[in-house]
């Protein structure tokens, strides 16, 4: 049996403008990043008022493992059957966390001949919302002990903030740290930490 990323790696992958074309997606509502990732402009969704609602399975599971449970396996698994029967369907999956990704589980884009390709894209960095996510999350951090460090004219307790920075892997490390260390021109020390970039605030709000 061949591994994950060799079945990935040996797929005929198709133009994701003749994926859209499939599903009835007008290319110009593509925003492409390369040749097989594209978003699609929100605009679009105005486009679909008329057409009547299509039907909706979800996937999930309750008993979470270092390994995971198979949702996204089972998803592309159930997909792929629907489309061989004729019904016109699309799966919705979460973008992966790189912290599973470096871990036990190795990568959340499924698994054999039930994945989504380009299977390294997706694991790794994808259209780079993580990193977006990341970057706008620290820089209201760094707002916040720059304020501090300017007057504090809030009166922020620095004992008491709960913001921390993010970072999109698994680095216990990080966990736990005293910031600011090195001087008066660093800021006040403070202890703080880093939190997986899926748990911050800003991707909470990017999902809603």
């Amino acid at each position: 049996m061949k591994s994950d990323i060799e079945i990935a790696r040996e797929a005929d992958i198709k133009p994701i403008e003749t994926i859209a074309a499939d599903l009835g997606i007008d290319g110009a509502a593509l925003e492409p990043y390369g040749h097989s990732k594209a978003k699609i402009d929100l605009a679009y969704i105005d486009q679909l008022k008329e057409r009547p609602d299509g039907k909706l399975i979800l996937v999930t599971a309750m008993t979470p493992t270092p390994a995971g449970e198979g949702k996204t396996t089972t998803t592309v698994g159930l997909g792929d059957a629907m489309r061989r029967l004729g019904k016109n369907t699309a799966i919705c999956l979460r973008e992966p966390s790189l912290g599973p990704c470096f871990g036990m589980k190795g990568g959340a884009a499924g698994g054999g001949f039930a994945q989504i390709i380009p299977m390294e894209d997706i694991n790794l960095h994808f259209t780079g919302d993580f990193h977006a996510i990341s970057a706008a999350h620290n820089l209201l951090s760094a707002m916040i002990d720059n304020h501090i460090y300017w007057g504090n004219a809030l009166q922020i307790d620095a004992r008491r903030v709960s913001w921390k920075r993010v970072v999109d892997m698994n680095d216990r490390a990080l966990r736990d740290i005293v910031a600011s260390l090195g001087g008066v021109a660093n800021g006040f020390p403070r202890q703080t930490g880093f939190d997986i970039t899926v748990a911050s605030e800003i991707m909470a709000i990017l999902c809603l």
